[in-house]
């Protein structure tokens, strides 16, 4: 075969790779966004929806329902039509995510981070707060991190919240509490559609809200 034939037929291996992970994405979002129109509700009307390339689909709750103020729902798909990028992903444990970014009506008593150091957005949230040295213990195969003298209190609000945690996800990426907003931030799995309940799963959400709440 001469240069030109060659390189033909790796231009049409990368068009067609590109054209499959990209359906493959929208695709895939497609499913979970028509899944999520029978919960998404009980959080709030949705007002924004935009697709921000093939990779990610975001959403913007501007008036949530209590215990939330506001809403931005993002889902973050593998770049799966790009070949470099997918490869790269997959070293760095890049994996498809639901991530919520939450305004509460109420504000947190303490900051406290969650994080799974094995994850792409996990080890580079450790690697932030531990350069604003915050202190740091094992949690369940986790990380857990807190300003300096607050671990233990960080710790207990996450036992008093694990029952209602556990309901929502099996597992996070990061699960992080701030008094300034976003005031909780959770990266999860993408939830199975096919089995799950989207009612269930965002009143389980809008549970672990009220649970965040400062109790008086």
């Amino acid at each position: 075969m001469d240069f030109q034939l060659i390189a033909m037929i790796i231009a049409g291996v990368f068009v067609a790779w590109f054209a499959g992970g990209m359906i493959f994405n929208l695709r895939r979002g497609s499913a979970i966004l028509k899944w999520m129109q029978d919960g998404l509700p009980l959080i709030g009307p949705r007002t924004t929806f935009r697709w921000l390339g093939s990779s990610v689909a975001e959403m913007g709750i501007g008036q949530a329902k209590r215990p939330f103020r506001k809403m931005e729902v993002l889902l973050v798909f593998r770049p799966r039509d790009v070949i470099f990028l997918w490869i790269a992903s997959f070293f760095q444990g890049r994996s498809d995510v639901l991530i919520l970014r939450c305004g509460l009506i109420s504000v947190p008593l303490l900051d406290l981070e969650l994080a799974d150091p094995r994850t792409w957005t996990g080890k580079m949230e450790i690697r932030r707060l531990r350069e604003r040295n915050w202190e740091e213990k094992p949690y369940q195969g986790l990380t857990l991190l807190a300003p300096r003298g607050l671990l233990g209190l960080a710790e207990e609000t996450l036992n008093r919240l694990a029952p209602r945690m556990n309901q929502f996800s099996e597992r996070y990426v990061r699960f992080g509490l701030r008094k300034e907003a976003p005031n909780l931030v959770i990266h999860v799995p993408m939830p199975h559609i096919k089995v799950q309940s989207a009612r269930a799963y965002f009143e389980a959400l809008q549970a672990l809200g009220t649970d965040i709440q400062p109790h008086k």
